[in-house]
Order: C-alpha cells, then structure tokens, then sequence
C-alpha cells in the first residue's frame, strides 16, 4: 500500500512598519519555538514561507534563527518558499512590480539559503486567473490556494487530494488545494482526532495528498494558542504522532511532493480567496445577509461549496481610504515606470531610483489595504507606514525630474479613479490632492522633506461585527477555555466599546464645510450631531481654475431656478500653497452667500483632521491658549491659534482662522475587530474652527482656514 501525504505550507509574516516588540513577540511565542519542535523531528519536513519584512528582521536581530532555517534546509527537511518579497497582493500592482517583487524574493532566499524556491505563498491565498502567466514568468513552479477556490470551480471534494495544473494564456502553473478542514483540526482539535483525520484520508485516497497552508502564527500568537501548543505540549505530541505513523503516513514538502506525481488535472479556477476573507470584503449590509446564510447552510457542504462572497479588489470600493492609498501607490508606479523607460536620469540618480523602488515595493504590502479579523485597515501605524512609503518614493522621483530645484506643479486627473476629476498638487515641498467632487475638500497633504502624510484618517463606518458588541459586553465576565480558531473567539479589550458606535457622514477630509444651527455645541460635534447642511459639507464644487500653486472651486447648482425652491447658498473656496521657511502654508478662503428671502442666523465651521498617531505619547501633542494637550484632547477652545507638535516625526502643524470664536476639537476613534478582540483605535483629531453667523438676504460671508506645515529643529 503506497503512503498517504501531508503536505504542509506554513506561513508567517509581519507587517512593514509593525512595531518592535509584535515582532519580538511574535518570534518568541511562535516562530523560534515552532522551528524548534520541528527540528527535533527530522522526520517532519514541510515547506516554510517568511515574508520578506519578518525574514529582514530576523537576519538582522535574531542570526542564529538563520542558522537553524540554513541546517535544516541543509538537511533536506524544510523546503523554503518564495513570493512576493513585500507580501503584496500580486494582483492589486502592477505587473512590472510583480515580477520585481518574486524576483527580489528569490534572490534573497538563494542568497542566504543556497536554492531558489519553486513555490510562491500567495498573500491571503487571493487568486485570479492572470497568476499563473505572473508566477511562471518569474520562475515559480507552484502555489497553495485554499480548497474553496476549487470547490468554486465545480470540483467535487474526493478530487481534492493531488495538486492540478492552471493555464493562462499557455503560462501553466502547478497548483495545491489547501483542506479547509486541516486549517481547523490543526492546531484546535485533539492530536488523536487530527491523525484520524489523515487515516481515513489515507484509506479513501490511497497514495494520495492532504495539503495544509496556514500561518505559523496560530501555532502560538493566537489567544490560547501558545499555552496550547507548547506548555500543554499539543505541537510535540502531533509530531510525535506523525513520527508513530510513518508506516502508512509521510510527511513531505510540497515541491518534493510536486516533483515525484504528476497532477490529477487541470483546474480553470475563479477569481477567490479564503471563505472568511470573500465574507469580509462584502459590504456591511451584505456581509450579514451572507454570514446568516452560511450559518444557516452551516451543516450543507453542498450547499456552502457554491455561496460565494466578494472578492478582494471589493476593499478599494468598501472603503475609500484604501482606494486612495492604492490609487497613490498605482500613481508612484507609473512616474517610476515612465522616468525609468524615458531615462530622464541626472547624475548620481541611480542610488535616488533604486531606493525609490525599494520604498514602493514595501508600499504594496498587503495588510493595511482590507480589514476582517485580520488585516490593518484600522491600525494607523500600518497604513501610515505605506503612506510615508510613497511620499519619499514619489519625492524621490521628482528630485531627480527637476534636478532637485524648486518646483510647484497642478495636475487636473481623475487620481482616484472614480470618473471625477481631482487637482494634484506637487512641489518640493507638499503634495495634496483636492477632491471637488467630495465638498471641496483636501483627501491628501504630505510633506515632502519629512516624507510624512497628515490627514491619514479613517471614516468611522457601520461593520457587521458592531451588532456583536452589546452581546460581548454581557458576557465579558465569562473566559474561554482552551484554544479556538481566531474566527470562532469573542473578545472585547476593553468595556463601553457599544457606547463609541458614531458614524460619519463623510470621509475625513480637511477644509470641508459645516454649516449647522446656533444651538449647536462641542458636544455635538464630538458625537456627530451637528447635522450639517449636506449641500455644502458633501456637494459637488466645480473647478474654476487651476494654476501651479492653488485652485478655485464653485458649489454646483443642482436646484431648479428661479422660484421658491432656489438653493440656499452660493458657495466658493479657494485653495492656496505658499512656501514658507522650510515648510509651507495651505490656505482655504471660503465665500458663502445667502439665497433665501429670510435671515439665517447659525454657525459655520471649516473642518480639518489631521493624524499624529499615537495619542498618549508625551512627543505628540497639541498647545493651545499656553496649555500642552494629549492628542486624544476633546474640548472647545477659545480660537486664535492651534499648534499641534510631533516630535518623533519631527514635524508640527500650526492651525490658524482668523476671527472664529472657537476651535472645537475631538478625537477619531474607531471601535475595530482585530486578532485581539474589539478594540478602540485613535485615527487622528477632528478640528472645527466656528464662526457664529448672522446673514441676511443676499448677504456674504468670508471665512479662512491655514495650515501652517513646519519641520522641528
């Protein structure tokens, strides 16, 4: 009788720009003692995945990690996989970035490890039907996607245990099925139930393969999981277990696995991921009808084969931050792909591109474009990482364009791609981006020579999870025993989380409008309750013109004229960028005139947000009135001018309106799921200077807005 396979991928990565000690963590919790358990047990040989960020850490803090990883690739027992060295979503970027990011892997692990790898992990196991062409132009042989992705394509779940061949365009790619019901028995279930597991798949398929590809971090980091798989010794017993049972059951990489069988077929797979992942990227609204939908068809494998979520491009439409961010990111390519094919190169440019590439490949990294359990949508250190990323990128790139001289430049595209036209600014000193379309508003501000990003914020939106909220909180004094799949536990980090669930109206953008009655307070204002004229905060401005160093915009009319139904207000803002010291000023000078027959009598607010990030560190702070404030500061100010100081990012933004009686400010917290549990996360501060106003017919009211972007000494 031919012996059954186990074929295991295990993958571990961290994020660019994850802190320090997660790493640290990480590394002592479960890829050291992972490794470890492996190497007692020669017998176990398995293919293992690092991303590139968590293997440059490795090297550089933790060498004798590296000289394990080399014995046992030596030895034969660990098959070391390759991808994209950033842990993008191939699919997301650019080919030419593809193809860069899989070969800059390749060369890394042939360098340390002495072979290059045959098989790429794909980041969050998203497939779509052009990798096979990517993959096996860049010299990768394989990959692992999970058995959802097959059973999709029609496949019956007895031909799941062989590996297939996928073609496009004549690009052929040999391609594993990953049991979904492995991910779940290792390492939750008990060893006796898991070998049993792989018993009958040995009967049923004899000679044949169950693939597992999963992350390492479960084998430790998860809630439970270390005590689980080391102390109460589940990882040992379940080798030890394999090693008992190597009469009818081997262990065995996957390229080896590849290399000795030929494939059961050809596979024609959709466009997919995970299950939980494709459940994700659905919209609110639609994420909860298809979770009770799969719940309800929970015990119908039949029925669940063919309930399909949404894919994970549905991220850029989901939630617009992260259209933005990647638009940028598709933006910064192409000025590298276009200055490289053109050769506009000076002297010494070579060192600025080079660096400018490595900044925006590790701007493709994956984890701050989606949000589900994982993923880090809502972790502003992640997405501020990849920002800060493309601003010295792209300054990069323009240094060496206009030979590092001064320069400003306006550019009227469509940046975002959503069929509406935007105005990108650019100078050696900023780049913003002002969205007409969005009540006017500025959806970008960088500062170039501290290559940092300002605004960086997050709407505060509806999720599905926040349902779960007041139900968690009522059962918070109970513990879990034992370990449990990350999308199974129900944690909450901190009590009252229900009570922050506002939800904004528009994205946060700087100097959009607020027009609102007097008897308005702060206290609305933190809790979203101004209710705000919609035609101005949300409308739709035209542009007037455009020139290299500001824009002037108009409100559309969208109401019928003449007669009673004739808009309220006439509206203008002009956007203003003068160099200033080393640093710059933006300007917003608003116009607003009243249509109506009658008097109004309310206030008006011009809005900013910006994000320093972490907001109880004593380097970040506001100063107002003589007084020094932690970020999370929520209060009415008497307005002459704000300051807000980051120390570490060297950088602060002087806020000035001139003749508003008050500054309001508020911190952006968002109530997130994470791998934790539910948790509070500071996004940055909204900051709203107030004019009282008293218009009569006709009247007009003029109001200005700076900010003041100034290096620290």
């Amino acid at each position: 009788m031919p012996k059954f396979h186990l074929v295991l991928l295990i993958h571990s990565h961290q994020p660019v720009g994850n802190f320090d000690d997660v790493f640290e963590r990480a590394y002592a919790q479960s890829y050291s003692p992972f490794l470890e358990a492996v190497f007692r047990h020669p017998a176990v040989r398995i293919g293992l995945h690092y991303s590139g960020p968590l293997l440059e850490w490795i090297e550089h803090r933790k060498p004798e990690f590296f000289d394990r990883l080399r014995q046992l690739v030596e030895r034969g027992q660990i098959e070391m996989i390759g991808g994209g060295y950033y842990e993008p979503i191939l699919i997301s970027i650019p080919p030419e970035d593809r193809t860069e990011q899989i070969h800059r892997f390749s060369d890394y692990i042939e360098k340390h490890f002495g072979h290059r790898p045959k098989g790429a992990w794909l980041a969050e196991r998203v497939w779509e039907a052009p990798l096979p062409t990517t993959l096996a132009g860049a010299g990768i042989e394989y990959t692992l996607v999970d058995d959802n992705h097959f059973l999709a394509a029609g496949f019956e779940p007895n031909q799941l245990y062989g590996y297939y061949l996928a073609e496009d365009v004549g690009a052929t790619l040999k391609v594993i099925p990953g049991l979904q019901s492995l991910r779940y028995l290792i390492p939750f279930r008990s060893v006796d139930e898991t070998v049993e597991a792989l018993r009958k798949f040995s009967r049923e398929y004899p000679g044949g393969m169950a693939a597992m590809g999963d992350d390492c971090e479960k084998f430790g980091i998860w809630p439970g999981t270390n005590d689980h798989c080391y102390k109460n010794g589940w990882l040992e017993n379940f080798f030890l277990a394999l090693e008992r049972n190597s009469d009818w059951l081997a262990v065995t990489p996957p390229g080896e696995y590849l290399d000795t069988y030929p494939p059961l077929g050809r596979a024609a797979l959709p466009t997919a991921s995970y299950m939980e992942m494709t459940e994700w990227a659905l919209p609110t609204a639609a994420r909860q009808r298809f979770h009770a939908i799969a719940q309800e068809f929970s015990a119908r494998p039949d029925v669940l084969a063919f309930l399909r979520g949404g894919p994970w491009r549905n991220f850029m439409t989901k939630y617009s931050e992260v259209n933005l961010l990647h638009k940028k990111m598709l933006h910064v390519s192409k000025k590298l792909q276009d200055l490289t094919a053109h050769r506009r190169r000076g002297a010494g440019s070579g060192a600025a591109l080079s660096k400018a590439r490595t900044q925006l490949l590790s701007s493709q990294c994956n984890d701050a474009y989606w949000h589900g359990v994982f993923g880090g949508l809502y972790a502003p250190h992640l997405r501020t990482v990849l920002w800060n990323s493309l601003v010295t990128a792209e300054t990069l790139i323009d240094g060496v364009v206009y030979k590092k001289k001064p320069y400003a430049e306006a550019d009227r595209l469509d940046f975002d791609l959503d069929g509406r036209e935007e105005v990108y600014f650019t100078s050696d000193r900023y780049a913003a981006l002002v969205s007409p379309a969005d009540g006017g508003t500025l959806s970008m501000l960088d500062f170039r020579p501290g290559g940092i990003t300002l605004i960086n914020s997050i709407a505060r939106r509806p999720e599905a999870y926040h349902a779960r909220l007041k139900e968690l909180a009522a059962q918070a004094g109970r513990g879990q025993g034992g370990a449990v799949s990350i999308h199974e536990q129900v944690l909450m980090k901190e009590k009252g989380l229900e009570r922050l669930l506002y939800y904004d109206r528009w994205d946060r953008n700087a100097f959009r409008l607020l027009l609102f009655a007097e008897g308005k307070t702060h206290k609305d204002y933190q809790k979203l309750g101004l209710d705000e004229d919609a035609a101005l905060a949300g409308g739709i401005f035209d542009i007037v013109n455009a020139t290299p160093t500001g824009t002037m915009l108009r409100l559309r009319d969208t109401c019928p004229k003449p007669g009673p139904n004739t808009c309220s207000w006439n509206a203008e803002k002009t956007f203003t960028f003068v160099p200033v010291d080393s640093g710059f000023e933006v300007a917003c000078d608003v116009t607003l005139t009243h249509n109506r027959r009658e008097t109004f009598r309310g206030q008006i607010g011009i809005e900013t947000v910006v994000n320093l990030l972490a907001p109880n560190l004593p380097d970040r702070y506001f100063d107002s009135d003589g007084q020094r404030h932690e970020l999370r500061w929520c209060e009415a100010t008497p307005a002459s001018s704000l300051r807000m100081t980051d120390e570490w990012q060297k950088v602060s933004v002087t806020i000035g309106a001139p003749e508003a009686r008050e500054f309001w400010v508020a911190p952006i917290e968002t109530v997130s799921e994470s791998e934790e549990g539910f948790e509070r996360v500071y996004q940055g501060s909204q900051i709203l200077a107030v004019w009282p106003i008293d218009l009569a017919p006709g009247a007009t009211w003029t109001g200005r807005l700076v900010l003041k972007i100034s290096p620290l000494a």
